[in-house]
């Protein structure tokens, strides 16, 4: 597995408040929400698939690479 990049965030205290009481909501935790806003950002940004978002081997099981939880009917 490639080793994932580590990155110090500053962020406004009300909008952290924000992001983790909607990562509770998803049952994440808010590294996983913040990896899953980013990657939406830039899906919506690329008009498709964010870079990224089929990992090899992991797309036949139906979960989300961030939280393990299962995605859709």
């Amino acid at each position: 597995m490639a080793a994932r990049k580590q990155y110090l965030l500053r962020v406004d205290p009300d909008l952290w408040a924000e992001v983790e009481k909607w990562a509770a909501d998803e049952l994440r935790s808010v590294n996983a929400q913040v990896e899953y806003i980013l990657r939406d950002a830039v899906r919506r940004r690329r008009g498709g698939h964010a870079a990224g978002d089929a990992r090899p081997g992991g797309g036949a099981s139906g979960r989300s690479e961030t939280d393990g939880r299962r995605r859709g009917p």
